[in-house]
């Protein structure tokens, strides 16, 4: 995997620091936002803490600043706005992050499922997000949790069924 590529703003101290000018905290919060999907899609991470302090998303050694955990919350609820993240918790201290919102990674899904002819068939969760054959799609290796809940939007659609057996899942499209 090559080195991730952090922004410029990311060796800014201020940046690290929420901005009181309206304007200048928006930007702030859309490319920390931003940041915080490119970030996680590139290792491949699909939950945070708002106290994992020592993730390098949060923290910037290199010129000594961390982000507050407040400032932590207020990302993920400008996430959580954008269909990008869901907390997992009551307290809103552990949350679900994605680079594609739910609907989006179910649509992935079944439109590879249609192109593949897989229709009409069961799959498992684990043949999905690790099988040889979606190497190739934005899907593979996703946490099946996050799958999970993607695929629960399709089968409010009808378009799949899922199916529980011995604690693990199954799905059928239609």
């Amino acid at each position: 995997m090559a080195e991730f590529q952090w922004p410029w703003e990311y060796t800014f101290p201020p940046f690290f620091t929420l901005q009181p000018h309206e304007e200048t905290r928006r930007q702030q919060l859309k490319v920390w936002t931003d940041l915080f999907l490119k970030y996680l899609k590139h290792v491949n991470r699909f939950t945070i803490g708002i106290n994992d302090q020592n993730l390098p998303l949060f923290c910037n050694e290199s010129i000594n600043r961390r982000l507050s955990p407040e400032l932590i919350l207020l990302i993920l609820e400008q996430l959580q706005q954008s269909g990008h993240a869901a907390p997992l918790d009551k307290r809103r201290q552990e949350w679900q992050v994605y680079s594609y919102t739910l609907e989006e990674y179910g649509n992935m899904v079944y439109d590879w499922i249609q192109e593949t002819g897989q229709t009409n068939s069961i799959c498992t969760l684990y043949e999905l997000v690790s099988g040889e054959n979606s190497t190739q799609t934005e899907f593979h290796n996703m946490d099946e949790a996050v799958l999970l809940n993607a695929l629960r939007l399709l089968e409010e659609k009808g378009k799949c069924e899922l199916i529980e057996m011995d604690g693990s899942h199954g799905v059928k499209f239609f």
